[in-house]
């Protein structure tokens, strides 16, 4: 699988893989998750200008997962991670971190952050599984807590969260 950045074009295919990737927490009963729409092409193209953004390609060149990422509270905070459910469970989720773990450690960052559902298993339990723990309190800085104060108002600890850290 191969990983490179984003291009401007195929913005509105990382929308298409953001909703279908949601469809997993329906059969959940989570149907509000399902149902969020993802964020705007101009917004992504945000994420485009300042931080990294980064997609899983097939052979064809087009993009089946990605990965957003900016720097908070000096470390590189994985705002997105989202893997098409047709290539699901090949791994590509846990190699778009690992690279993104690489850019971090380039740039001098000590680690990779995330804020996530603590009881999905394709979230806290996963993220565990790719070496992040989760932070308490104490751990928390102020970039994380404002991330969780937009979470929060976005309706979000209707179900518990957790923030998570994995060094680089």
């Amino acid at each position: 699988m191969r990983i490179r950045p984003v291009n401007i074009d195929e913005l509105p295919l990382l929308q298409d893989i953001e909703r279908a990737a949601g469809e997993s927490f329906r059969e959940i009963g989570m149907p509000e998750v399902a149902d969020d729409e993802p964020p705007s092409v101009g917004r992504l193209a945000g994420h485009l200008r300042r931080g990294l953004v980064r997609a899983a390609v097939d052979r064809a060149d087009a993009p089946v997962a990605y990965l957003i990422a900016g720097q908070v509270d000096g470390a590189l905070h994985v705002e997105q991670v989202s893997v098409h459910p047709g290539h699901a469970r090949k791994g590509i989720g846990r190699a778009l971190l690992d690279r993104a773990a690489v850019h971090a450690e380039a740039e001098g960052l000590a680690a990779l952050t995330l804020t996530t559902f603590s009881d999905v298993p394709w979230n806290a339990p996963y993220y565990r599984r790719c070496g992040f723990r989760t932070l308490d309190g104490s751990e928390i800085g102020p970039g994380l807590r404002e991330i969780r104060r937009l979470e929060s108002a976005h309706g979000l600890d209707r179900w518990p969260r957790a923030c998570m850290r994995r060094e680089v």
